[in-house]
């Protein structure tokens, strides 16, 4: 099945007909989520490609998150605004994206894991907003290049120690004095903490954000930043014993850096600036979560990954509509959303609820395994991550009435309340991170 969206994809690219990606998309989309439910372990494909059940799941957020993408760029389309070339930057994206989270070998995992760089650089150069675009552009590129050639002479190493670089071998890290298996190590895992990103490593994150296009928003927040978790999963297998002499520093950098993003956020008055702040929260969560080397952390990290993709994605669609209404995206100019746009109060709302992680979300199934792996690791954590899940709540809510409440300027009150394709995408958005949680054991298990 896996083989025949991937051949679907290159024929779609030939493809210049909107209407026809959009619905080719949708009926890959619920293809996959057709076979979610079944169990299987390193699945061959065929041409040094297969996939288990944490790819696949990352598998069917790629697709989903495309697709919609392509739905919330109505206005691509409209100002013909170069759009084949638009669509075929998205489906150029979507399958080095799937080439990633298929791949077998770690070779070839590292080279789509940076050729994934390439179409998102693309989008926000070409389809930005503003003249910063450039230095965007430049901040996400040095980023992640500066990060990326350690981990491929660590790579090249493995191979020349192990003589293989495949995952379904077990692989152990090098042999040798205590401080070259710490460089090892730290050289093999940085280019994964700043892709997710790591607290410190996170400035190039807001920039591509607010300069990117609605489409490079949502797939930055719903998939590329997940490259980064699922690449930890399948290194820190290498270096168990390294992993576990320096978690506590992965555990301080990740809950303390959310922690001290989370107050930045009550700083920000631009819509899409602060979702952006809040997924480095949110990655820092998972970052302790991955760091403890624990099921449920693991576990925890996995569902809060998919669940952040498709909340983050939807808040940067709703922002989108906002910016298309209004011009702007602060939030001292688009106060007391509610008088002018009623009908879309309620999806700011349960996206709102999602990014806290209440109920009945897939966040609070994430946000509780995560809880539980750190405290069980020391229970000083109480602490921290006690202040981080109160400042999430604190600045989602912040953003929520900031927003809908208020006086509204008698210049905006001639605004169309919404449209039907931006509520089937908040629909696409919202429906899946309310209803999964209800098959939480399909993550849960084992």
């Amino acid at each position: 099945m896996l083989k025949f969206l991937m051949l679907n994809l290159v024929m779609m690219s030939f493809v210049k007909s909107w209407s026809t990606i959009q619905m080719s998309m949708l009926a890959a989309s619920f293809l996959v989520l057709m076979n979610l439910n079944h169990d299987f372990y390193f699945f061959n494909l065929g041409g040094g490609l297969g996939v288990d059940g944490l790819s696949y799941v990352l598998v069917a957020l790629s697709v989903w998150v495309v697709m919609l993408m392509i739905y919330a760029s109505q206005g691509v389309k409209k100002l013909k605004n170069f759009y084949p070339e638009f669509l075929f930057m998205n489906l150029l994206l979507m399958l080095v994206l799937l080439l990633t989270f298929c791949s077998v070998s770690y070779l070839m995992f590292y080279i789509s894991f940076e050729s994934a760089l390439i179409p998102m650089l693309v989008l926000i150069l070409g389809w930005g907003y503003q003249p910063e675009r450039i230095q965007a552009g430049i901040y996400m590129l040095f980023y992640t290049l500066f990060a990326s050639l350690p981990l491929l002479v660590s790579l090249l190493s493995l191979y020349g120690a192990q003589s293989s670089l495949s995952m379904l071998l077990p692989l152990k890290g090098g042999s040798g004095l205590l401080a070259t298996k710490g460089l090892w190590y730290f050289c093999t895992v940085f280019a994964f903490m700043v892709k997710l990103p790591m607290y410190l490593f996170h400035l190039w994150l807001p920039k591509a954000h607010v300069e990117a296009p609605v489409a490079g928003s949502m797939i930055l927040a719903g998939v590329l930043l997940k490259l980064g978790g699922y690449g930890l999963i399948r290194v820190l297998s290498v270096f168990p014993n390294e992993n576990k002499m320096f978690s506590w520093f992965w555990l301080s950098v990740g809950v303390l850096g959310g922690l001290i993003v989370s107050v930045m956020c009550l700083r920000q008055v631009d819509m899409k600036s602060l979702i952006a702040y809040s997924s480095v929260a949110h990655m820092g969560l998972v970052l302790g979560g991955l760091a403890t080397s624990s099921l449920w952390g693991w576990t925890g990290a996995v569902v809060i990954m998919i669940g952040h993709g498709l909340c983050s994605s939807g808040l940067f669609c709703l922002a989108n509509v906002v910016y298309e209404r209004l011009g702007s995206r602060s939030l001292l100019i688009g106060k007391g959303l509610l008088n002018f746009m009623p009908s879309l109060g309620v999806w700011w709302f349960l996206l709102a609820v999602g990014n806290i992680a209440a109920p009945p979300t897939l966040n609070l199934l994430g946000e509780i395994s995560l809880i539980m792996s750190l405290v069980s690791w020391d229970k000083a954590m109480m602490v921290s991550v006690g202040l981080l899940s109160f400042f999430s709540a604190v600045y989602t809510l912040y953003m929520y009435s900031l927003s809908q409440h208020g006086t509204y300027l008698n210049s905006l009150y001639s605004c169309c309340s919404g449209k039907l394709s931006e509520y089937f995408v908040l629909l696409m958005h919202s429906a899946p991170l309310n209803v999964i949680f209800l098959k939480g054991s399909m993550f849960l298990s084992g």
